[in-house]
């Protein structure tokens, strides 16, 4: 089984800054130290004419040979084939750690996996061999696309998250090595069986990969450690913020009449809660979790504020989606300090997509623009100023891209088969992110224990799918899905 996205970004490619030059200075110290970069995300590697920007990347570098079955090759069955998928193959074929081969494909829409197979053909060809009956459609694709692998080969999980747990489970069934996409996870009851998996995979000696790349960001790994290190002092305040025009599949409109409402709500998963957690878990949990990260610590509690300011679209057509268009969270860690982010997908407002720190001795940008942007710096005061700049990262040649490092990272534990598993982290981001969005949508304050052990299964029996089957998401008389309304729906988000 497998989900693609259409040519819109699913992470939006919103190059924002804090002025209008991009740098983080304040206005009275426009002199930038350095000019700030906004790093690309993998659909930005999908380029003119549907072709993948990373064949740029490649080009000039000799790449190793590969051959189906070679000895130390790794195959690569690909599950999902949208934006995420064939940009997390592009990434394995560009980390050059052990030689790869993609040689299966899994998705519910034909066109999805074709668009994927022939781009990745036409810029990696001696890296993509998928004929036509290693090409699977239909919901238990995945089954289909994973027994075309040997034991400790590699299952890439690229679809909706909802379908992560069902996906996994069939990965260490069969002995293979994984790398999925963020979240991993969207409510309480799949976050705990994605925990048990967690241990079952480590068991087995299975190596797990997650696609939260700001942790391979060597600007934020530095970053990081000097403020693990107490060059922040005592951590007092986080700010994070991601506001901009819609993007991906944020917003949706009734579906056409020759679409069932399964696959309406697979193909356009960031509408739906049940398959992606909506906007709020699919665009925000990167800055989240890295900024939890700087903390090392997850918080134990959120309230939150959110609303719906849009009924319908320019047309007049209504939307039927479940999303807000606005958040504004506030996180507590156990010592009191607080995690402050700001969510936003509207047209015409100022757009911010940035992360800050707050210390006893000064403050931090985290992420210049977008989720992992160059560079990260400390200053010795509050303000941003140039002549307060204290420390400026500094990113090797050939290490700036985190989507690569993160596949590097998987890879090299791989070849020297060195403890490798990223899920529990990527399960705990993935709740305490549902944890924000569960305040926001039911106005009131949820704990992080309160989050894990919800009962509401947004959408159970999700491995027993078939093309027939309800979805799991009913509309209304009047064709709208149901949203979460705070203060009525207070046990659970709709």
């Amino acid at each position: 089984m497998g989900f693609g996205v259409d040519g819109s970004t699913e992470e939006a490619e919103v190059h924002v800054g804090i002025d209008s030059k991009g740098d983080c200075f304040e206005h009275e110290d426009m002199e930038p130290v350095s000019s700030t970069q906004s790093l690309p995300t993998r659909r930005e590697f999908l380029i003119q004419t549907g072709r993948l920007a990373a064949a740029s990347a490649l080009a000039g570098v000799a790449l190793p040979p590969v051959h189906g079955g070679e000895s130390g090759g790794l195959r690569m069955a690909l599950i999902g084939c949208g934006g995420r998928g064939t940009g997390a193959v592009s990434d394995a074929i560009q980390a050059r750690v052990l030689p790869v081969k993609l040689v299966a494909m899994a998705d519910v829409f034909r066109d999805r996996l074709q668009s994927s197979y022939e781009n990745l053909k036409r810029q990696f060809a001696d890296y993509v061999d998928v004929p036509e009956d290693r090409k699977f459609l239909g919901f238990d694709g995945y089954k289909h696309a994973m027994d075309c692998l040997r034991p400790g080969d590699i299952a890439i999980l690229t679809t909706p998250p909802a379908f992560r747990w069902v996906h996994y489970a069939y990965a260490i069934q069969k002995g293979l090595h994984v790398f999925m996409e963020k979240p991993v996870t969207v409510d309480g009851p799949t976050s705990k069986r994605m925990l048990e998996q967690a241990k079952e995979a480590q068991a087995k000696g299975l190596k797990c990969g997650v696609g939260l790349m700001s942790r391979h960001s060597r600007a934020l790994q530095q970053l990081a450690e000097r403020v693990q290190n107490g060059e922040l002092g005592e951590i007092l305040l986080q700010r994070g913020y991601r506001m901009h025009g819609p993007a991906g599949y944020f917003a949706s409109v009734p579906k056409p009449a020759d679409m069932s409402d399964l696959l309406y709500q697979v193909r356009r998963f960031h509408s739906f809660l049940w398959a992606s957690g909506g906007c709020f878990s699919d665009f925000y949990i990167h800055i989240i979790d890295h900024l939890c990260w700087m903390k090392n610590a997850w918080p134990e509690r959120a309230q939150a504020l959110g609303g719906r300011h849009y009924k319908t679209d320019s047309d007049g057509r209504p939307f039927v989606d479940q999303n807000f268009d606005v958040y504004s969270v506030e996180y507590t860690y156990a010592d009191g300090t607080k995690l402050m982010f700001d969510g936003r997908c509207m047209t015409g407002c100022q757009d911010l997509y940035a992360s800050y720190m707050h210390g006893t001795k000064g403050m931090a940008v985290v992420s210049s623009s977008g989720d992992c942007g160059l560079p990260s710096r400390i200053f010795k005061s509050q303000r941003m100023r140039r002549s307060d700049l204290i420390w400026e990262s500094y990113v090797p040649e050939g290490e700036s891209n985190p989507y690569v490092n993160e596949w590097r990272a998987l890879l090299t534990a791989i070849q020297q088969d060195q403890p490798f598993h990223e899920l529990e982290r990527g399960v705990m981001a993935s709740v305490v992110t549902s944890m924000g969005r569960m305040a926001a949508h039911t106005g009131r304050e949820i704990t992080l224990e309160e989050m894990l052990n919800c009962e509401h299964e947004m959408a159970p029996g999700l491995d027993r799918l078939t093309y027939d089957s309800p979805a799991p998401l009913q509309p209304g008389p009047d064709g709208r899905y149901p949203i979460p309304m705070p203060g009525r729906h207070r046990n659970r988000e709709y």
